[in-house]
């Protein structure tokens, strides 16, 4: 039994990470109603950006804050640059786009930065806090679900309750009406994909500690991120990282007890995205979209 609650524990722990960036793929698509492909990778270079600061004597805290405005900058510049002029409204060129800027960020991060692997330092000590018997929970588990369930409730007032919010969802839902109202629909959308930016930055620091900082690091979270938004539902931050916890502590368990599952952890994850879809394709938490005729 104490095994199992360990597994469960750690699957938290690796569940906040895919629920950090399951949020930034919300965000993103609650402000824009895209979906980006290239967020993992957009991560992993602000990951590299922390670690530069970090290795130059700065605090790791200090690192990720200004990886995360970094971030901002780059999501916005990203925005106005590249996916503006496609045009919002040309879905596959969109994600076309996106698989570009993958391929195109992850090949600029080999360039500067090298191959090699990195040790990015933790943010919280990999210490027990909590022991009940042989079952451990460490200050890393509880300060990642810390800032996970900081983060869901910030955006939670962001979208109810600031006119910023509320311009983002108005945005997504038809940007000409938007724009005819008088918002700033170019404006509102550099700053969704520059906050998306950072809370993938913040994600690439939380597994970064845990997977090692190299070009691969974000390539399977991202996997696990969009599997995270399906189940819980891309229009919902809560859903997100419910999605997470529970596609982390599903994997932890699964690796434990069943003997097969070794090597198909991301083809399980591929397998959970197609069953929603299958089946509500809204997720436990999303709204369902109703198409009046």
């Amino acid at each position: 039994m104490e095994l199992f609650f360990n597994q469960v524990i750690n699957g938290i722990q690796s569940g906040c990470i895919y629920a950090a960036l399951a949020l930034a793929l919300v965000l993103i698509f609650r402000s824009t109603s895209l979906l980006n492909f290239a967020q993992g990778e957009m991560a992993m270079f602000s990951t590299f950006v922390a670690y530069l600061f970090v290795d130059w004597g700065a605090p790791v805290v200090v690192g990720i804050f200004i990886a995360m405005v970094f971030s901002v900058g780059g999501g916005a510049l990203i925005e106005r640059t590249l996916i503006r002029p496609v045009g919002v409204d040309n879905v596959l060129a969109i994600v076309i786009v996106t698989i570009g800027i993958f391929i195109a960020v992850n090949a600029l991060a080999g360039w500067i930065y090298g191959t090699d692997g990195r040790v990015f330092p933790r943010i919280f000590a990999n210490e027990s806090l909590v022991t009940f018997g042989d079952v451990t929970i460490t200050q890393e588990t509880v300060g990642t679900l810390g800032i996970l369930l900081a983060v869901v409730g910030l955006l939670y007032l962001l979208f109810q309750y600031t006119k910023i919010g509320l311009a983002m969802r108005a945005v997504a839902s038809n940007p000409e009406s938007s724009r005819l109202v008088g918002i700033p629909v170019g404006r509102i959308l550099m700053l969704g994909w520059g906050m998306a930016a950072a809370l993938g930055a913040l994600a690439g620091a939380l597994a970064a500690p845990q997977l090692n900082l190299s070009l691969n690091l974000m390539q399977g979270v991202l996997i696990y991120a969009f599997a995270a938004a399906t189940l819980g539902g891309f229009d919902s931050p809560l859903g997100a990282v419910v999605g997470g916890l529970i596609v982390g502590v599903t994997q932890n368990l699964a690796g434990q007890y069943i003997d097969f599952f070794d090597g198909f952890e991301l083809a399980s994850a591929f397998l959970l995205i197609l069953v929603i879809l299958l089946v509500r394709p809204q997720g436990l938490f999303g709204t369902k979209v109703v198409t009046r005729v």
